[in-house]
């Protein structure tokens, strides 16, 4: 009877102490979220950092976006991205709605050679903020080897998604390590955090952006440094295609918006708490292969819807031109026959 008496009152005890961790685990998990989805980071994000912010990739989408937020908050911005015209565009917004300095650096992250006239440009300025954004995906869902002019393809993809985000890093993060603050974004996307068949090239380069981001953060964490990952789902750009906002498809400034909150809570972020839910859903719950399974049926799924239209497109314009000859031959003989009568 005694022993029996000791065996239950283990497995009590067994049996609290679990429920007790399960209780505080799921408390702490609430209290995290409610710090950081409900009352975010404060007054973290200013120009007590630094007076400027540098955003690439900052005339269209999540960039603009970026750029727009920080000149509200007060940064000072450097916009680089390729099209002088659309950087002035940006620039002129800016200086209008935010009444901030602003400079441009028109560069092609495509090229390998431009990091010289950036850190000219770069030069003397006090750098609280860069976001790391400039980026480039498929123009459709593809298989490897069935990608049109493969080998510019890998070149112009490494150069914009990776080496932009090396290069940038290596020329604003020594004088944020000296100053002993200062935050680096650097923009990868959820296709990052597993393989994405079909847009596998580009998946592959934002898991470098990722791993890149965490291990430079252990690195400089405690020299004042913020260095965060950013793993956006869909958000409404040219770049997804996407034109009306949902729930989970956020506008750009939305987004942007909910992804600010979060620096200094968490290294890394999907940013936008609908995507952070989406990101524990596809890492926490649902096993690895099933997801890399459904990605890439959703991808053979939009190919097949791609290269249908393209083909219908085609037909269209080849028909288009067959009745242009074909009036074209028509008015050569009606001017035959004119000619003729005369």
């Amino acid at each position: 009877m005694n022993s029996m008496n000791v065996e239950e009152k283990l497995l009590f005890w067994v049996g609290a102490f679990t429920v007790a961790s399960l209780v505080l685990w799921v408390l702490y998990k609430l209290l995290s979220g409610f710090r950081i989805w409900v009352l975010g980071n404060g007054m973290l994000i200013y120009p007590n950092l630094g007076k400027w912010a540098v955003v690439t990739g900052a005339t269209d989408g999540i960039g603009k976006s970026y750029a727009e937020e920080l000149a509200r908050r007060g940064f000072a911005l450097m916009l680089i991205s390729r099209s002088q015209d659309k950087l002035d565009d940006v620039a002129r917004l800016l200086k209008e709605q935010y009444d901030v300095e602003t400079g441009t650096i028109a560069v092609d992250f495509g090229q390998s050679d431009i990091y010289e006239k950036i850190e000219a440009g770069l030069a003397g300025l006090e750098i609280g903020v860069l976001v790391n954004n400039v980026g480039v995906s498929y123009p459709y869902p593809e298989y490897y080897l069935n990608i049109p002019d493969l080998d510019n393809f890998i070149t112009n993809m490494v150069n914009v998604n990776i080496t932009s985000v090396c290069q940038m890093t290596r020329l604003v993060l020594p004088r944020m390590a000296e100053r002993s603050k200062g935050v680096v974004l650097n923009i990868s996307s959820a296709s990052g955090m597993y393989p994405l068949p079909l847009l596998t090239v580009y998946s592959s380069t934002k898991a470098f952006v990722d791993f890149f981001s965490r291990g430079l953060q252990e690195e400089y964490r405690r020299q004042g440094v913020i260095i965060q990952s950013v793993l956006p789902f869909f958000v409404v750009t040219k770049m997804t295609r996407i034109r009306k906002p949902t729930l989970d498809k956020p506008t750009p400034d939305r987004y942007v918006l909910a992804e600010l909150a979060t620096v200094g809570l968490q290294s890394q972020t999907n940013g936008y708490f609908p995507h952070a839910v989406m990101g524990w859903l596809t890492t926490k719950l649902v096993p690895i292969d099933l997801v890399i399974f459904f990605g890439a049926r959703m991808n053979r799924l939009q190919r097949t819807g791609y290269l249908n239209r393209r083909k219908m497109r085609e037909q269209k314009n080849g028909d288009a031109l067959k009745n242009g000859d074909t009036l074209k031959n028509g008015d050569a003989l009606k001017n035959g026959d004119a000619l003729k009568n005369d």
